[in-house]
Protein backbone atom coordinates (compact mmCIF):
# COMPACT_ATOMS: atom_id res chain seq x y z
CA UNK A 1 0.00 0.00 0.00
CA UNK A 2 1.06 3.40 -0.96
CA UNK A 3 1.11 5.84 2.03
CA UNK A 4 1.01 9.51 0.68
CA UNK A 5 1.87 13.11 2.74
CA UNK A 6 -0.50 15.15 2.23
CA UNK A 7 0.54 18.40 4.83
CA UNK A 8 2.64 19.54 6.25
CA UNK A 9 2.53 18.49 9.65
CA UNK A 10 2.75 15.06 8.35
CA UNK A 11 5.89 15.92 6.49
CA UNK A 12 7.48 17.36 9.89
CA UNK A 13 6.05 14.31 12.30
CA UNK A 14 7.69 12.00 9.42
CA UNK A 15 11.43 13.95 9.54
CA UNK A 16 11.17 15.64 12.59
CA UNK A 17 12.43 19.52 13.56
CA UNK A 18 15.63 21.11 11.83
CA UNK A 19 18.13 21.82 14.30
CA UNK A 20 18.88 25.39 15.37
CA UNK A 21 22.33 26.31 13.05
CA UNK A 22 20.14 24.34 10.24
CA UNK A 23 16.99 26.44 10.62
CA UNK A 24 18.14 29.62 11.02
CA UNK A 25 21.64 29.51 8.49
CA UNK A 26 20.06 31.47 5.52
CA UNK A 27 21.15 35.25 4.73
CA UNK A 28 20.19 37.54 2.43
CA UNK A 29 23.54 39.49 1.32
CA UNK A 30 26.79 37.54 0.25
CA UNK A 31 29.55 36.66 2.62
CA UNK A 32 33.47 36.88 1.68
CA UNK A 33 33.23 33.23 1.50
CA UNK A 34 30.14 33.33 -1.33
CA UNK A 35 32.45 35.55 -3.28
CA UNK A 36 35.12 33.20 -2.84
CA UNK A 37 33.20 30.19 -3.64
CA UNK A 38 31.25 31.96 -6.49
CA UNK A 39 35.01 32.65 -7.65
CA UNK A 40 36.14 29.08 -7.83
CA UNK A 41 32.71 27.73 -8.95
CA UNK A 42 33.22 26.92 -12.67
CA UNK A 43 28.90 24.97 -13.00
CA UNK A 44 25.74 25.15 -11.37
CA UNK A 45 22.35 24.32 -11.88
CA UNK A 46 19.23 27.26 -12.44
CA UNK A 47 16.09 26.02 -11.85
CA UNK A 48 12.84 27.76 -12.47
CA UNK A 49 9.14 27.42 -12.70
CA UNK A 50 6.52 28.37 -15.48
CA UNK A 51 3.18 30.38 -14.67
CA UNK A 52 1.22 27.36 -14.40
CA UNK A 53 4.03 25.86 -12.38
CA UNK A 54 5.62 23.65 -14.99
CA UNK A 55 9.44 23.44 -13.95
CA UNK A 56 13.06 23.43 -15.56
CA UNK A 57 16.55 22.73 -14.00
CA UNK A 58 19.10 23.77 -16.76
CA UNK A 59 23.08 23.21 -16.32
CA UNK A 60 25.25 26.19 -16.51
CA UNK A 61 29.08 26.29 -16.86
CA UNK A 62 32.11 28.68 -17.89
CA UNK A 63 35.58 28.90 -16.22
CA UNK A 64 35.86 29.26 -12.80
CA UNK A 65 34.33 32.34 -11.63
CA UNK A 66 31.57 32.94 -13.94
CA UNK A 67 29.05 33.80 -11.87
CA UNK A 68 29.63 37.60 -11.72
CA UNK A 69 28.94 39.66 -8.42
CA UNK A 70 27.83 42.79 -9.13
CA UNK A 71 27.07 43.65 -5.66
CA UNK A 72 26.07 42.18 -2.09
CA UNK A 73 22.87 41.06 -3.20
CA UNK A 74 23.22 40.89 -6.84
CA UNK A 75 24.50 37.70 -9.27
CA UNK A 76 24.84 37.49 -12.91
CA UNK A 77 25.21 34.37 -15.33
CA UNK A 78 26.08 34.71 -18.75
CA UNK A 79 24.61 32.28 -21.46
CA UNK A 80 26.17 31.43 -23.93
CA UNK A 81 25.41 29.76 -27.35
CA UNK A 82 22.92 26.43 -26.78
CA UNK A 83 20.77 24.64 -28.59
CA UNK A 84 17.98 27.92 -28.36
CA UNK A 85 15.09 26.23 -26.56
CA UNK A 86 15.34 28.99 -24.05
CA UNK A 87 13.18 27.12 -21.51
CA UNK A 88 14.06 28.49 -18.25
CA UNK A 89 14.28 31.37 -19.89
CA UNK A 90 10.80 31.68 -20.93
CA UNK A 91 10.01 30.45 -17.44
CA UNK A 92 11.77 33.55 -15.95
CA UNK A 93 10.22 36.14 -18.18
CA UNK A 94 6.73 34.32 -16.59
CA UNK A 95 7.54 33.59 -13.35
CA UNK A 96 10.90 35.27 -12.26
CA UNK A 97 11.93 33.01 -8.97
CA UNK A 98 14.76 31.09 -9.32
CA UNK A 99 17.39 28.60 -7.63
CA UNK A 100 20.93 27.84 -8.26
CA UNK A 101 22.97 25.34 -6.70
CA UNK A 102 26.87 26.18 -7.21
CA UNK A 103 29.65 22.95 -7.32
CA UNK A 104 33.16 22.94 -7.22
CA UNK A 105 34.63 19.94 -8.49
CA UNK A 106 35.53 17.55 -5.59
CA UNK A 107 33.56 19.79 -3.00
CA UNK A 108 30.72 17.59 -1.28
CA UNK A 109 29.23 20.74 0.08
CA UNK A 110 27.06 22.94 -2.47
CA UNK A 111 26.56 26.96 -2.18
CA UNK A 112 22.81 27.23 -2.71
CA UNK A 113 21.14 30.32 -3.91
CA UNK A 114 17.38 31.35 -4.43
CA UNK A 115 16.27 34.76 -5.34
CA UNK A 116 14.19 36.72 -8.02
CA UNK A 117 15.82 36.66 -12.31
CA UNK A 118 15.70 38.75 -14.73
CA UNK A 119 17.15 38.70 -18.04
CA UNK A 120 19.23 41.22 -19.83
CA UNK A 121 20.23 41.83 -23.17
CA UNK A 122 23.94 43.89 -22.61
CA UNK A 123 25.14 45.92 -19.96
CA UNK A 124 28.87 47.72 -19.35
CA UNK A 125 29.43 44.60 -17.07
CA UNK A 126 28.86 42.25 -20.32
CA UNK A 127 32.92 42.89 -20.99
CA UNK A 128 33.62 41.40 -17.35
CA UNK A 129 32.11 37.72 -18.99
CA UNK A 130 33.75 37.75 -22.07
CA UNK A 131 35.32 34.19 -22.71
CA UNK A 132 37.94 33.39 -25.90
CA UNK A 133 36.79 36.85 -27.04
CA UNK A 134 32.73 35.99 -26.92
CA UNK A 135 30.49 38.33 -24.82
CA UNK A 136 27.48 36.43 -23.76
CA UNK A 137 24.56 36.23 -25.59
CA UNK A 138 22.15 37.50 -22.59
CA UNK A 139 23.01 37.39 -19.01
CA UNK A 140 20.68 36.63 -15.89
CA UNK A 141 20.93 38.69 -13.15
CA UNK A 142 19.78 37.56 -9.84
CA UNK A 143 18.72 39.49 -6.72
CA UNK A 144 19.46 37.04 -3.76
CA UNK A 145 16.69 36.40 -1.70
CA UNK A 146 18.51 33.05 0.27
CA UNK A 147 21.56 32.38 0.75
CA UNK A 148 23.40 29.19 2.15
CA UNK A 149 25.37 26.15 2.27
CA UNK A 150 24.35 22.75 1.92
CA UNK A 151 25.88 19.56 4.02
CA UNK A 152 27.75 17.05 2.04
CA UNK A 153 25.54 14.03 2.53
CA UNK A 154 23.77 13.76 -0.69
CA UNK A 155 27.08 13.74 -2.75
CA UNK A 156 28.96 11.22 -0.47
CA UNK A 157 26.04 9.06 -0.44
CA UNK A 158 26.55 8.98 -4.23
CA UNK A 159 29.70 9.02 -4.47
CA UNK A 160 29.92 11.76 -7.70
CA UNK A 161 33.21 12.77 -7.10
CA UNK A 162 35.10 9.43 -6.61
CA UNK A 163 36.65 8.36 -9.97
CA UNK A 164 36.71 4.84 -8.98
CA UNK A 165 32.97 4.80 -9.22
CA UNK A 166 32.89 6.63 -12.68
CA UNK A 167 31.63 4.70 -15.96
CA UNK A 168 30.62 6.83 -18.45
CA UNK A 169 30.76 4.21 -20.94
CA UNK A 170 28.08 1.97 -19.57
CA UNK A 171 25.72 3.88 -21.85
CA UNK A 172 26.04 4.59 -25.43
CA UNK A 173 27.62 7.80 -26.83
CA UNK A 174 25.72 11.02 -27.29
CA UNK A 175 25.58 10.50 -30.70
CA UNK A 176 23.92 7.13 -30.54
CA UNK A 177 21.50 8.16 -27.87
CA UNK A 178 20.36 10.95 -29.92
CA UNK A 179 20.08 8.58 -32.96
CA UNK A 180 18.13 6.21 -30.92
CA UNK A 181 15.89 8.70 -29.07
CA UNK A 182 15.93 12.30 -30.21
CA UNK A 183 16.31 11.62 -34.23
CA UNK A 184 16.39 8.12 -35.72
CA UNK A 185 16.24 9.42 -38.70
CA UNK A 186 19.42 11.46 -39.21
CA UNK A 187 22.51 9.47 -40.07
CA UNK A 188 24.75 7.76 -37.18
CA UNK A 189 28.42 8.66 -38.54
CA UNK A 190 26.95 12.58 -39.04
CA UNK A 191 26.10 12.76 -35.35
CA UNK A 192 29.23 11.02 -34.42
CA UNK A 193 31.36 13.47 -36.45
CA UNK A 194 28.84 16.74 -34.86
CA UNK A 195 29.54 15.33 -31.20
CA UNK A 196 33.10 14.57 -31.89
CA UNK A 197 36.49 16.62 -31.30
CA UNK A 198 35.47 19.32 -32.99
CA UNK A 199 32.12 20.05 -30.95
CA UNK A 200 33.99 21.33 -27.55
CA UNK A 201 35.65 23.46 -30.65
CA UNK A 202 32.95 25.08 -30.96
CA UNK A 203 30.79 26.02 -27.89
CA UNK A 204 31.13 29.65 -27.89
CA UNK A 205 30.43 30.50 -31.39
Amino acid sequence: MTVEITSHEELRELLGVPNARAANKERTRLHERDREWLGASPFCLLATAGADGSCDVSPKGDPAGFALVLDDTTIALPERPGNKRADGYRNILDNPHVGLLFMIPGRTDTLRINGRARLVSDAPWFDDMVVKGHRPVLAVVVEIEQIFYHCAKAFLRSALWRPETWQPDLLPSRARLVKEVEAPNENLEDLERHYGPEYAAKIYV
